[in-house]
């Protein structure tokens, strides 16, 4: 079987994640200015919206680049040459934390716990009190290579106790992980619009509090585009107003998109990520399946598998995509060929799963691996069904 024009796609990236055809078709109509009213408008509109997801009041500081750019600008406002920094890596996502914090000049303390294992927030405390003087803690909500999503309300409890900042990368993690932003008292939130938002890539957002606003306003040079004093400035008139030229056409999308997540309800959305995930790691498990690294109930935002020795595990994410239509990613780096990637962040469904599963099913016994075919599939359908959640439930 090979895919050909008329093979239908499955998308179960963690990012793009697959768009709702109302954003789509909201993304289809004519450019708006920026500058007119309708335009002014949409800015404002999205700007009030956005802090809902975040659970916040701060404000969402909103920039045309991708997740890596809102990285980019927490590291830019809170790091110069010489500011200590604590750098908080369990996967290729954090380590681009340490990368930022070394291209900024910073006074770099590493925790590197290994890929797959889960950021402790006494161990994080430990090297607080070795290393005096941190200012900024940087960390991760999801990890996107490896699954494993950080207690982020632990870690934010010892950095705030210690008087450090905390910079925390929800970039696959926004509204598909729980996130109290306020509650927990973490100081920058950073996201991107390709994830569990639901639109394309091309937004990146940084929820700053104002500590890290009066912190970032101390630290004046080094940056320009993404500057947090510059930008909370314009957004704070009334009318908002964009420093520089905004996507409006992501801007219309997004505020499509929030709005379907305010009918469904953040609670809800959480919820639902949750219900998907555990339907992936029940067929995962009846396949015989192990899970890669050191998940636990918090990770509802993608399920990394890992792949049998006795397969040529770089297979399988070709073989998903070239032979049955699924896109799924596979691992990074040393995980490469080691696991497959099922992401259920943003606007995905029971039967999104279902499909991915037999795919996978289908592909092990391709490969050579002996699979019970449906055993995936129906362990995936049971936790459905005894959630009493019909498994096309998604976030339309």
């Amino acid at each position: 079987m090979t895919t050909n024009a008329f093979t239908k796609q499955y998308l179960m990236t963690a990012g793009p994640t697959p768009v709702p055809p109302q954003v789509l078709a909201k993304m289809a109509e004519p450019v708006l200015y920026h500058r007119a009213p309708a335009g002014v408008e949409l800015y404002a509109r999205v700007l009030e919206r956005l802090p809902q997801v975040f659970r916040t009041q701060n404000d969402v500081l909103t920039f045309a680049a991708s997740g890596s750019g809102a990285m980019d600008s927490a590291v830019a406002n809170l790091v110069r040459p010489g500011t200590k920094a604590l750098a908080c890596a369990a996967g290729k996502f954090g380590e681009r934390w340490i990368e930022l914090c070394e291209a900024y000049g910073a006074d770099l303390v590493k925790y590197e716990p290994g890929w797959g294992e889960r950021l402790d927030p006494q161990e994080i405390g430990r090297l607080l009190d070795e290393n005096a003087g941190v200012e900024v803690v940087f960390a991760t909500l999801s990890e996107t290579s490896t699954g494993i999503v950080h207690d982020v309300e632990a870690i934010a409890a010892v950095v705030r106790e210690k008087g450090a900042l905390l910079a925390v990368d929800a970039v696959s993690g926004l509204g598909a992980a729980k996130l109290e932003q306020d509650a927990w008292g973490v100081d920058v939130v950073v996201a991107g619009s390709q994830k569990a938002l639901m639109i394309p890539p091309g937004l990146a957002f940084a929820s700053v509090s104002q500590r890290a606003l009066d912190a970032a306003a101390a630290k004046p040079e080094g940056r320009y585009y993404f500057d947090w004093v510059t930008t909370a400035k314009q957004q704070r008139k009334d009318p908002p107003n964009s420093p520089f030229t905004p996507p409006v056409t992501l801007l219309a999308a997004l505020d499509v998109a929030l709005g379907m997540i305010e009918d469904e309800g953040i609670e809800q959305v959480w919820e639902r990520h949750a219900l998907l995930a555990r339907a992936t790691r029940a067929g995962a498990a009846a396949l015989g399946l192990e899970l890669y690294g050191d998940p636990d109930e918090r990770s509802n935002v993608v399920t990394a598998i890992a792949l049998p020795d006795s397969i040529d595990g770089k297979q399988v994410p070709k073989i998903l995509r070239d032979s049955y239509g699924i896109t799924a990613n596979g691992g990074q780096s040393q995980l490469s060929g080691k696991i497959l990637r099922i992401a259920h962040c943003g606007y995905f469904g029971g039967f999104d799963i279902l499909t991915s599963l037999s795919g996978l099913e289908m592909t092990l016994a391709q490969l050579g691996h002996p699979v019970e075919q449906g055993a995936g599939v129906g362990a995936a359908q049971k936790v459905f069904l005894e959630a009493g959640v019909p498994a096309a439930a998604s976030a339309a």
